[in-house]
C-alpha cells in the first residue's frame, strides 16, 4: 500500500518539480523515462538488500520457477524469454488482440503520462486542483468497474466488447483532439475511463482463454509487461509530441490509431474462444 502511494505521489509532484526546475515538456519526458529505466532495472540491482526486496523478490522467483516447470523447461517459460512470447504470439488470435491492447489505448497513456506537465500549463491547475482531478478520475474507475464492466460481460460477447471499446477510444481521441477546458476534460474521462477498464479487461481475458492452461500465468505477465513498458519509452515520445503539436495531438493520434484498428477488427474475424484451451 506505501508502495503504491509512493508511485502515485511520484507521478504527481514530479510534474511541478520539473516545472520548478525549469524543465521543459521534453526535459520532463527524459526525466520520467529515466524513472521507468530505474523501475525496469531497480529490482536486480537493489535485489541483495535484505531490509524490504527479500521477500519479494523470493515470491517472484518462485513463482517463474513454477512458470517454468508448468511447460517442462526453466528457460522456455520465463516472460522474459523472446521465444516464449512469439510460441504463446502464434496461437489463433493472440497476436491480433495483443496489437490491440498494445496500440489501442498508447495514445491516451502518453497523455496521461505527460497529465503533471499538460495539468499545469494547459488548464492552468495548481497542485492541490491536480490532486481533486485525479481522485475524480479514481472515483469514475472504481464505478466503471464494480457497476458497469460486469454486467456488460455477463450480457455480451467478447468480439462485441472489444469492438465497443476501441469505438469509445475514438469517440475519446475526437473529444480530446477539441478539448479546451478542464470541464471538457472531466466530461471526456467518462468514457475514457470505461475504454481503458474495459480494453483491459476484455483482452486480458481473451488472451488467456486463447492459451492452454498451463501458460496462462506466462500470458498474463506478458499482458502487465505493457504498461511498464509504455511508462519507460512514453514520456519521451510524450514529450516531444506536446511540445511539437500541443495537446489536440493526443487526441488526434487516438482518433485516428482507433479508427485504423475498428475497422481491422470489423474486417478481420479474428477466432476468439469462448472456453479456456486445455
Amino acid at each position: 500500500f506505501k508502495v503504491c502511494i509512493c508511485s502515485f505521489l511520484q507521478g504527481q509532484v514530479v510534474g511541478y518539480l520539473a516545472k520548478s526546475l525549469s524543465l521543459d515538456s521534453v526535459g520532463f519526458g527524459y526525466l520520467q523515462t529515466t524513472f521507468g529505466v530505474l523501475q525496469l532495472v531497480g529490482g536486480p540491482i537493489f535485489g541483495s538488500l535484505r531490509v524490504s526486496c527479500f521477500l519479494p523478490l523470493t515470491y517472484i522467483n518462485t513463482v517463474l520457477i513454477n512458470m517454468s516447470s508448468s511447460v517442462g523447461s526453466s528457460q522456455s517459460a520465463s516472460v522474459f524469454s523472446i521465444r516464449e512470447i512469439l510460441r504463446l504470439m502464434k496461437f489463433p488470435g493472440v497476436m491480433e488482440v495483443f496489437i490491440v491492447k498494445v496500440f489501442a489505448g498508447l495514445p491516451i497513456g502518453l497523455f496521461l503520462i505527460m497529465f503533471s506537465i499538460i495539468s499545469m500549463d494547459f488548464f492552468g491547475l495548481e497542485a492541490v486542483e491536480s490532486g481533486y482531478l485525479m481522485s475524480y478520475f479514481g472515483v469514475l474507475q472504481m464505478v466503471v468497474q464494480g457497476l458497469v464492466i460486469g454486467k456488460l460481460t455477463n450480457n455480451c460477447s467478447e468480439r462485441t466488447l472489444l469492438r465497443l471499446s476501441v469505438f469509445v477510444f475514438a469517440g475519446v481521441g475526437l473529444g480530446m483532439a477539441l478539448m479546451r477546458t478542464v470541464w471538457h476534460y472531466c466530461i471526456i474521462a467518462v468514457p475514457l475511463v470505461f475504454a481503458f477498464s474495459m480494453l483491459g479487461t476484455i483482452t486480458d481475458s481473451i488472451l488467456t482463454k486463447a492459451v492452454p492452461s498451463s501458460d496462462t500465468g506466462t500470458m498474463l505477465g506478458i499482458c502487465a509487461s505493457v504498461q511498464p513498458l509504455t511508462r519507460t519509452v512514453g514520456p519521451t515520445i510524450g514529450g516531444v509530441l506536446y511540445k511539437q503539436f500541443g495537446v489536440s495531438s493526443f487526441g488526434y493520434l487516438q482518433l485516428v490509431v482507433n479508427i485504423g484498428l475498428f475497422v481491422y477488427l470489423l474486417k478481420n474475424k479474428i477466432p476468439l474462444r469462448e472456453v479456456k484451451s486445455q
